[in-house]
């Protein structure tokens, strides 16, 4: 029986705000060697700056920060897009679902329709491809085959890794209001938690 969930994410980099800080203002600090002049509080100001100024390159100096999305197929390839993000996905050809429920992402015009019809039409389209997809493998076919029928709702995992720079221009586009609603519900939330815990990276941001 199809499971349908919440999509989702976790930040898997456990973030120490100061070595953040730290690291992106010795990097900056080199190239004026001006490392004398670091005080308490004197990395917040310095990279409000760097940043006003666009000179982003000093903040790819700081840690990666690593995100694992639990999401549809039609987010993660939109993500996969980010070319200097590492990606980690779980993959269709190794993962066999026949043995257990299969699980789909409610999609965001679900909380927006009061179409019966429509709702409907959504769950026995999961239903359908979860049968389907079983007996193509009862059938013999491999994973790597079945999954021809399996459609963009099919839930998948993927594990992001970037440094600050991508992650903002990311997130930039991502959250702005031509984004694609499904990409606004998972990461405005992701910007919000980032703005509280490296505010001085993140609370420029808007949407």
């Amino acid at each position: 029986m199809a499971k349908y969930i919440e999509p989702k994410y976790e930040i898997l980099t456990k973030i120490d705000k100061e070595s953040f800080l730290l690291s992106c203002e010795l990097a900056a600090r080199t190239c004026y060697k001006s490392e004398n002049n670091i005080t308490e509080g004197s990395a917040e100001k310095l990279i409000k700056n760097l940043i006003k100024n666009k000179h982003l390159a000093m903040v790819e100096h700081c840690p990666n920060i690593t995100v694992k999305f639990i999401c549809d197929r039609a987010f993660s390839h939109e993500l996969v897009r980010h070319r200097l993000c590492s990606f980690a996905q779980e993959s269709q050809r190794y993962c066999k679902y026949e043995n257990n429920d299969m699980e789909f992402i409610i999609p965001y015009w679900m909380y927006e329709s009061r179409d019966i019809e429509e709702r409907n039409m959504f769950y026995d389209v999961c239903h359908l491809t979860e049968q389907k997809y079983k007996e193509l493998r009862e059938k013999g076919l491999q994973a790597q085959a079945a999954r021809c029928v399996l459609p963009n709702a099919v839930k998948t995992e993927i594990v992001v890794t970037a440094n600050i720079r991508e992650w903002r221009h990311l997130l930039q586009l991502r959250t702005a209001k031509d984004a694609h609603p499904e990409m606004q519900r998972i990461m405005r939330p992701l910007l919000e938690e980032l703005k509280e815990k490296l505010p001085v990276f993140f609370e420029d941001i808007t949407y």
